[in-house]
């Protein structure tokens, strides 16, 4: 187990985060369209792929992150147990739990899972001509890595079980509108596997998608307890309790 951090270490290790997230949301924005794969100049731009939503989700968090960091650093401890420090730990808290690791760790999940499976209904072979190998794993890869860090060295306060799973619900119910809109208004598919099931198939595949969200939020729950034994005082640097 990681030894108790302070509020610099913590600071040093979320900037090279934030950074890296920074950097590599920067890199996929200056991707070119092609003829073949024209991405973000058709209805919905980047916005309408989930990988790109879990890549700005992950960059809002960590720069959120960053700035308790700082906070903490700065102002004396009796200040932080309450106001706005104290309702910037429980945004960070609510963001991670809820959104950031089941959403990017179903991002790494389903990708690989159907990339291995058939490639062509996710990544076609010519997005290898389109994004670099690099940004690829950037993209779909190295963010479970990350967020296991974060939980690894920084403990979550989590919530109710019924308020994570309806905030995770709701999340997919716009997200799923938000696609479904856009094949509606532009006629095209987010992603080519939709493009290949009959009706039954994409609503089956779907439900499917949104219900695997649910177990996503009990297993960073249930990794979160394991690591740390108590979510008291979630707020700072603790010592994890020894078996």
């Amino acid at each position: 187990m990681a030894p108790t951090m302070s509020w610099a270490s913590y600071l040093l290790i979320h900037l090279v985060i934030f950074s890296w997230y920074v950097f590599t949301l920067s890199a996929n924005c200056s991707l070119k369209s092609t003829e073949i794969h024209p991405g973000a100049k058709t209805f919905g731009g980047r916005w309408k792929y989930l990988t790109f939503l879990n890549l700005v989700l992950q960059t809002v968090f960590f720069g959120l992150v960053v700035l308790i960091d700082i906070i903490h650093l700065i102002l004396p401890s009796k200040s932080l147990k309450c106001g706005v420090p104290l309702l910037l730990v429980k945004l960070r808290d609510t963001i991670f739990t809820i959104l950031a690791f089941p959403i990017g760790t179903f991002v790494f999940l389903s990708f690989w899972s159907i990339y291995h499976y058939d490639r062509e209904l996710v990544y076609p072979t010519f997005l290898d001509d389109i994004i670099p190998s690099w940004l690829n794993h950037a993209l779909h890869t190295i963010i479970l890595p990350l967020a296991l860090l974060q939980m690894y060295i920084q403990p979550h306060r989590y919530g109710s079980k019924m308020r994570g799973i309806l905030g995770l619900a709701f999340f997919s119910a716009v997200y799923l509108g938000w696609v479904l809109w856009v094949h509606h208004a532009a006629g095209i598919w987010v992603y080519p596997i939709m493009e290949r099931l009959s009706p039954v198939g994409l609503v089956i595949f779907l439900g499917v998608a949104c219900i695997t969200l649910a177990p996503l939020y009990l297993l960073g729950e249930k990794l979160n307890h394991k690591i740390w034994r108590s979510t008291a005082g979630s707020a700072g640097p603790q010592k994890k309790k020894k078996k």
